[in-house]
Order: structure tokens, then sequence, then C-alpha cells
């Protein structure tokens, strides 16, 4: 979703264009690709088999960088907890109270949220059950409190308001509760979440 709200625009979506595999960027036309079938069909689609077809090249062309299917979830959820960190370290910048801060973090997060609804079921669902293997993963999803955290200048604020928000996602994303995005789709949940957020640290000030 690149629909503008009142937090902003969401981040340009990162699919693939179908072109397939440039010579000399397997690696990238590979994650390329499997970013596009995630975004665009679903995680079960997923496979190394259907990266390669959407690629171009040959069924036993990912192997070269990717030694799994697990391999290849690993490295599209990294990318995502850095585009995540990067998203949130760019809204901390705005000036404001701390409400304001909280307010445009948890709004940044829900833009993410919202604009990749099947990466970041893989980046924290339980698609990844060996995540204990992948030590750069556990890092990169520890950076994401740690950031929030230092743009607040307190940690445990800062895991409150992960908690929050990201409690907030899952149960959209999960359909459990409906902040009106089921009749106006995903692109209302940044303002919403920012109501609400708001609204719940509001007493700090």
């Amino acid at each position: 979703m690149n629909e503008r709200d009142t937090t902003g625009t969401a981040p340009p979506p990162r699919t693939g264009s179908g072109r397939g595999y440039h010579h000399g960027d397997l690696r990238n036309g590979l994650l390329e690709a499997a970013r596009a079938i995630l975004e665009e069909e679903s995680l079960a689609a997923l496979t190394l088999r259907a990266v390669a077809r959407k690629a171009g090249v040959s069924h036993a062309a990912p192997y070269r960088h990717f030694p799994n299917h697990e391999a290849l979830l690993v490295e599209l959820s990294i990318e995502g907890f850095d585009e995540l960190r990067d998203a949130l370290s760019e809204a901390a910048k705005a000036s404001g109270t701390e409400s304001d801060k909280i307010a445009n973090i948890g709004a940044a997060y829900m833009r993410f949220v919202a604009a990749r609804p099947a990466l970041a079921r893989l980046m924290f669902g339980g698609q990844l059950p060996n995540r204990d293997q992948f030590p750069a993963l556990g890092l990169k999803a520890d950076s994401i409190g740690t950031e929030i955290g230092a743009a607040l200048h307190d940690s445990a604020l800062g895991l409150a308001v992960w908690a929050s928000v990201h409690g907030l996602a899952m149960l959209v994303l999960e359909n459990v509760i409906d902040l009106g995005q089921r009749r106006s789709g995903l692109h209302v949940l940044p303002a919403r979440a920012e109501i609400i957020l708001r609204s719940l640290f509001a007493t700090r000030e």
C-alpha cells in the first residue's frame, strides 16, 4: 500500500520487476524474485523452485547462494528488519514532544506493516522456528527495540512502545480486531496507531 495518510506516505514497495536474473548479480536477482513472490502471492508460494522460475534461472541456481529454503527466508527477514529500523530511525528525527515522537514511531511501524504484511508475518511469525541458529537474525530483531529505546532515551519505554505497536499490528494482521482496515484497507493503520499510542502514553507528559 502506498497511499498517503495523515502521517506521511508508505515506503515504496520493493517488489520484483519480473525482469529476471541479470548477469553477475544472481543473488540480488533471486532476492528480488523472492520479494515479489512473497508480496504479490504468498509465503506458501515462496519456494526455491518458484524463485528460480521467477528470476529466469535454472532450478539449481538458488543453491549457489541459499543452501535451503530456510536460508532464503532468513535473508528476507534480515532485509526486512533493516528496512524497518531505517524507517523508525527516520521517524524519530521529527521534532516535537515525547508523545509526538512515540506517535511518529508507531505510525512508521504500522506503515511498514501495511506496506509489507507478508514480510512482517515472516519476520515475526513461526515460519522460522530455528532462529537461534541464525545469530545475525537475532541481532537484527534486537536492533528494533534498541532503535526505539535510543530514540526515546529510555530503553524500558522503547520496549513498551515496541510491544504496544507490534501487538496492535499482529492483532490486525490476524484479523482479530478491526481498526478500519477491513473496509478501507491497511493504509489506514498508521493514523490509527498514532491515535492509540498518543492515548496510551499521554499521561507521561
